[in-house]
């Protein structure tokens, strides 16, 4: 049993933090086993380590990013998203075939996650089998948590990263041999880039992966309008973007992420609530790629399950807290428009950015019994007058924060070190 004491701060409800100042929280093989203001007598033996007056939260989880696009940050973002892609991403993607350069950028991406402190991600790769298999060995090294896939492409772009079916599933398979174990931190997650990127075959194969092996799901839904008009031209059959996916078995059928969902309503949004398809909201992206303001109070009013995404490179900022902040900002230009949807309060925007993001991966994203350590330490001693209350000094963080005042990174109850060192074997 290991110890920590420090002001910890949680949301086990949306509506409200736990606040425990200077309490202790008990961790057991890597899970939570209770937060209290006074340590109980049959913890009384155990080791403390006394964190002083810093901060001790959950860690961030980054629910839709491309690991292969962090090249590209900050660049081209004064376009929209389909001309993005065609000459910028799709290009800089194409490198990965030279797995000693995806070994360099792939390092510089953990590198940079794990100073904001994301200890969780739902990753795209690239069609690449074998620069897909270093990313997830350099996740797996660094003792990060991540759900990583290996995309599948076979139409509407360029030649070299347009797979065949065949080829798309034998690579896929190979990585499900290796990876995909009970429990284990990092595994497969099926990927097919997004309809207009995927012929009826390859989405059928897809979803016939995920039926197999029982993986989940990942893919983009209703980001732009230009898009949605193109996936009705293609899929003239579904009733809707998300029923196209549904029709292939790729809509939760097995647990499905769907990134942006910013047009999202009607007859889709009631399919992702039966089929419970999870929202990563991805605010810098959205404005970035000019798709829209994405409705997230009526995702949570709907009960959607919903958590946030960086989605480099569409969004520049791989700092998790930034997402905090932008979509309570997107969520304040909604109510200008509609003054019925209630802009996100602080605790709403930190429990969809840890409890109910962390959903995903089983129970991740508070500090409940029985919930995996994942957690931050916060020295904030730089940024917080003293009379400031505990709340305040992590609204400040959140919004004036950077890595510079994260001095520990937990994942599974393990302290996690800088990846950038790692060797790969």
């Amino acid at each position: 049993m290991q110890i920590y004491q420090a002001n910890i701060m949680y949301t086990p409800e949306r509506q409200h933090f736990e606040v425990v100042p200077r309490g202790f929280i008990a961790v057991s093989d890597g899970k939570v086993e209770g937060v209290y203001q006074k340590l109980p007598p049959h913890l009384a033996d155990c080791p403390v380590t006394d964190l002083g007056d810093r901060l001790l939260i959950p860690a961030m989880n980054d629910m839709h990013v491309h690991a292969p696009q962090v090249h590209n940050q900050g660049v081209a973002m004064d376009l929209e998203l389909l001309p993005w892609l065609q000459n910028y991403t799709f290009p800089e993607e194409s490198k990965y075939a030279d797995v000693q350069y995806a070994e360099r950028m792939y390092r510089r991406f953990l590198h940079t996650q794990w100073l904001f402190g994301t200890m969780r991600s739902v990753v795209f790769g690239t069609v690449h089998t074998e620069s897909t298999r270093i990313l997830m060995k350099l996740y797996q090294k660094a003792g990060m948590g991540a759900l990583v896939g290996k995309v599948a492409m076979n139409r509407n772009c360029p030649d070299a990263l347009c797979e065949d079916v065949e080829a798309a599933v034998e690579g896929n398979e190979q990585l499900i041999a290796e990876f995909n174990q009970p429990d284990a931190l990092v595994r497969p997650i099926i990927t097919p880039r997004f309809v207009p990127s995927c012929t009826p075959e390859l989405l059928k194969a897809c979803g016939k992966l995920a039926a197999k092996y029982q993986l989940p799901v990942q893919s983009h839904l209703s980001e732009n309008t230009s898009e949605i008009a193109w996936v009705a031209e293609l899929e003239k059959e579904s009733t809707s973007y998300g029923d196209a996916y549904n029709r292939y078995g790729l809509f939760g059928q097995t647990p499905t992420i769907m990134a942006h969902c910013v047009w999202t309503n009607g007859s889709e949004l009631e399919l992702m609530k039966r089929n419970r398809v999870m929202v990563a909201h991805c605010p810098t992206s959205n404005f970035n790629l000019s798709s829209g303001l994405a409705p997230v109070r009526t995702f949570l009013d709907e009960d959607l399950p919903i958590g946030l995404g960086s989605d480099i490179s569409g969004g520049h900022d791989l700092n998790m807290f930034r997402m905090l902040v932008y979509a309570i900002q997107v969520s304040k230009m909604h109510y200008q428009h509609d003054k019925s949807k209630a802009f996100l309060t602080l605790p709403e925007i930190f429990w969809i950015a840890t409890k109910s993001a962390g959903s995903f991966f089983g129970k991740v994203g508070s500090f409940e019994p029985g919930y995996d350590f994942d957690a931050l330490v916060i020295d904030d001693t730089v940024l917080y007058p003293a009379e400031y209350s505990l709340l305040h000094r992590l609204e400040r963080f959140i919004y004036l924060g950077d890595d510079r005042q994260i001095v520990a990174r937990y994942c599974q109850g393990r302290l996690i070190p800088d990846p950038m060192d790692i060797t790969l074997v």
